[in-house]
């Protein structure tokens, strides 16, 4: 007898984490496209669930046009989830410069006088002033990036206005300050889609996210740029060479 997979109680909703459960099984050829899918009743007994569950996370799913339900006949996968251009995340300075060259930035916040996130104390002596701005990137009219940085005022005055609205943050920084900067780093960790964050990606609640997080530290230890950004999932790969 099949062991029963448990799902796990958090704040995610069972019917949710249900739906990116069924989403994978697509994407990955174990529900083929034209095939029948489970009923219910063995999808509730394998999860452990109620029906009623079941039905909400087939809901999502059919919703994108990844499932057709028929009265009496079941549920039959249509189309796997759509393969999007894929972001090369890259990992040395001047590679990222010029990573988002073909985006087209679209500018949703913008705060004079910013001040710093708490999690990016840590990482240098702060400035007088920052500005901040919220931006989302798109390539061939797919959003792929929600990002945020902070940058030294004195710096930010250096470059022109329609810059910042049209270009990737980096290459100004390079412009700007290539000599001032002594170091600069990036993590990368896994995150899950807000509500905003998903309506603005364009990709479903609690999707993975790639969250990618930058600094820039000058020679007397003044962090200069700090970025935190939020990459679609499915649009993201880091390749680093082993041998």
């Amino acid at each position: 007898m099949a062991q029963r997979l448990q799902i796990e109680k958090s704040k995610i909703a069972r019917y949710l984490q249900l739906a990116t459960l069924f989403r994978s099984r697509i994407t990955s050829g174990q529900w083929a496209v034209d095939e029948r899918i489970p009923n219910v009743d063995d999808l509730a007994l394998e999860f452990n669930v109620a029906r009623g569950t079941i039905r909400e996370a087939l809901d999502v799913i059919a919703e994108e046009g990844l499932i057709e339900r028929f009265r009496a006949k079941g549920s039959f996968v249509r189309k796997s989830p759509a393969v999007n251009v894929v972001h090369h995340l890259e990992t040395d300075w001047n590679s990222l410069i010029g990573t988002h060259k073909d985006a087209k930035v679209t500018v949703l916040d913008h705060v004079h006088g910013a001040n710093l996130p708490h999690y990016a104390l840590s990482e240098g002596t702060p400035v007088n002033e920052y500005e901040m701005m919220r931006r989302l990137h798109k390539r061939d009219g797919i959003p792929y990036l929600l990002g945020r940085f902070y940058l030294d005022r004195e710096l930010y005055q250096l470059a022109t206005p329609k810059q910042f609205r049209t270009e990737p943050v980096l290459a100004i920084l390079h412009n700007v300050a290539n000599e001032r900067i002594a170091h600069a780093r990036q993590t990368l960790t896994i995150a899950s889609a807000d509500l905003e964050m998903a309506e603005l990606l364009d990709i479903p609640l609690n999707a993975p996210v790639a969250k990618v997080f930058r600094v820039a530290v000058d020679h007397a230890g003044n962090l200069i740029y700090v970025s935190e950004g939020f990459y679609r999932g499915d649009m993201v790969k880091l390749e680093i060479k082993l041998r």
